[in-house]
């Protein structure tokens, strides 16, 4: 069945505002970083996140799913590379030293939230087929990740009032934090191979940006 024809259920559509905020923050943050480490303008980044999502959501309220779920990967897509581009750069000042070290740890900063941002959107947009198909079952069965509700017993899910319950984007916003800090997932194990994947590029992300920032503040020190 074509997922744009798929009828409302009774089930609440979860908001999507906190997805397309974390996408609007990334472009603020890549906005503020310096003109050596930004991919192209400054703005360019917050200004195309912009335009992409006005028709992405405009697809969302005509009840084309497809569409939006292509266009919100393109966004996805978009900002990522963005984000690889802008570290690639910063490993590439370090040795020059056109940036002051106060600089680049506010860039390595920058990029590290953005690393979480861009991950926990990923996330989101593609456990489960995506936000719509998790938004249209009842409860949240089967997906990319075993979060805890979903080992619970039928008498614990009553009694935790879970019976219908469905990840939204906190949720995993929380399991992206967990996997830059940590290197690795706590509570949430990990079931598809995409996500393994996923999870196995966020953790080099992090990881360099944490071996520059140690880098750095030694260097500093010094």
């Amino acid at each position: 069945m074509d997922s744009s024809t798929e009828p409302d259920l009774i089930y609440a559509f979860e908001p999507r505002w906190p997805a397309a905020m974390a996408l609007l923050a990334v472009g603020g943050l890549h906005a503020a970083l310096p003109r050596d480490v930004a991919t192209g303008p400054r703005w360019f980044v917050l200004c195309l996140v912009t335009m992409l999502l006005i028709p992405t959501y405009a697809a969302y309220k005509r009840g084309n799913f497809e569409l939006n779920h292509r266009l919100a990967l393109l966004v996805n897509g978009s900002v990522t590379i963005s984000m690889i581009w802008s570290l690639i750069l910063l490993v590439m000042a370090l040795p020059t030293h056109k940036e002051s070290p106060g600089a680049l740890l506010r860039s390595a900063g920058a990029l590290w939230v953005t690393n979480i941002l861009v991950f926990a959107s990923w996330y989101w947009r593609l456990d489960a087929g995506g936000p719509h198909r998790r938004d249209v079952r009842p409860g949240h069965p089967d997906g990319a990740f075993l979060f805890p509700q979903m080992t619970l017993s039928d008498e614990d899910k009553i009694s935790c009032d879970a019976v219908n319950w469905s990840p939204g984007f906190v949720d995993y916003l929380f399991l992206a934090f967990n996997t830059s800090t940590a290197l690795s997932p706590t509570d949430v194990p990990v079931l598809s191979r995409w996500a393994k994947g996923l999870m196995m590029v966020q953790s080099s992300i992090s990881l360099a940006i944490i071996a520059l920032l140690a880098a750095r503040a030694v260097n500093i020190l010094k």
